[in-house]
């Protein structure tokens, strides 16, 4: 039921009506009013608000002597929509197009990752190496929940790394189910936990869907109702989490959700500075030969992969760099913030 719409061309075309004419205008407008109550009459039989409006324009257009045939207000004028049709094409489950139309501008985005052991870049590109051991929070919000797992990267050692990743689409009744994806080490599936691949039956259910990117090492989760795009990866014995989030969507939490990684990074007592790594010359050497082959920048990127390769050993930490810099190209709608130098 549109009669919200018919309310609001009504209000914006009575709102500055001044003159000789204003009569004459008056009237157009209220037959305009009445030709947009009568197109929604099918759906809006139940609505409350559609009667009083109907009602309302018959006793507006005897007490001003409107004749009902006659000429009408000629339409608003709207910022125009990607397809440039009106808001009624539109769909309600696609962020993008909803933001472009009621803000005349497309929406801003956020940029979050964690990878390797753990090192977490927030939305506000902020770059913390973690200690964090057990499930923390990296998101918890009105629409999304991610919960990342860390483990030791070996028995006795300091450093941890991401071993399972839990992520709650939280339930939009307009576009989708509430979803859940949980990926651990060696199981990277492409589908929700109830098998699905989208948002379920709603009619916005296609607004949400799971892709993979590569198999068993990389999924993308595709959140066009809210604007968001979520990379899974997998490199060696570690998981990492990339997400572009619509700024209006990372925002949407209470003080009581105040700890979410994304959001404030680690809290300072599990914070790791990464030149304690590095001590050993031999590893850090070799370490720091082995990430310029993939990350040419000596940037905070390159910064973690050598701190990850000296504490782990294993040289498949270069790829969780490499994928979380790669992600970080895609999602950042800035590339001047691409590289962070520490």
């Amino acid at each position: 039921c549109k009669i919200l719409r018919c309310n609001s061309e009504y209000v914006a075309a009575t709102l500055n009506l001044r003159g000789s004419n204003r009569n004459a205008a008056y009237c157009n407008a209220l037959r305009s009013y009445s030709h947009c109550t009568r197109k929604t009459a099918r759906t809006c039989r139940g609505d409350l608000a559609y009667h009083s409006a109907v009602h309302g324009i018959e006793d507006l257009m005897i007490q001003n002597n409107c004749s009902k045939e006659g000429p009408t207000s000629p339409p608003r004028p709207r910022p125009p929509a990607p397809n440039h049709q009106g808001f009624e094409s539109l769909d309600i489950c696609n962020y993008e197009k909803s933001f472009l139309y009621k803000h005349g501008q497309p929406p801003s985005y956020q940029h979050c990752a964690a990878f390797g052991d753990p090192h977490i870049r927030t939305f506000h590109d902020d770059f913390h190496t973690c200690r964090v051991e057990g499930s923390w929070p990296l998101l918890d919000n009105d629409y999304l929940f991610v919960q990342a797992t860390s483990s030791p990267v070996a028995k006795g050692s300091n450093a941890t790394v991401t071993s399972k990743l839990t992520i709650i689409f939280k339930n939009m009744k307009e576009c989708i189910d509430q979803k859940v994806y949980q990926a651990e080490i060696d199981n990277l599936p492409a589908a929700f936990e109830d098998g699905s691949v989208n948002g379920g039956e709603r009619p916005g259910g296609s607004s949400l869907v799971i892709r993979e990117r590569s198999p068993g090492r990389h999924v993308e989760i595709q959140a066009e109702y809210i604007g968001t795009t979520i990379a899974v990866r997998q490199a060696g014995r570690q998981l990492s989490f990339s997400i572009r989030a619509a700024e209006e969507v990372a925002r949407a939490f209470t003080e009581e959700q105040d700890l979410q990684l994304c959001v404030g990074g680690c809290p300072p007592s599990q914070r790791i500075s990464r030149s304690e790594c590095c001590r050993g010359r031999v590893a850090a050497e070799m370490a720091r030969a082995l990430c310029k082959e993939l990350l040419p920048v000596e940037d905070v990127y390159f910064q973690s992969c050598v701190f990850d390769v000296v504490t782990s050993g294993d040289a498949n930490f270069t790829m969780a760099a490499h994928g979380a810099l790669e992600d970080a190209r895609v999602f950042l709608p800035d590339a001047e913030k691409l590289h962070i130098f520490q």
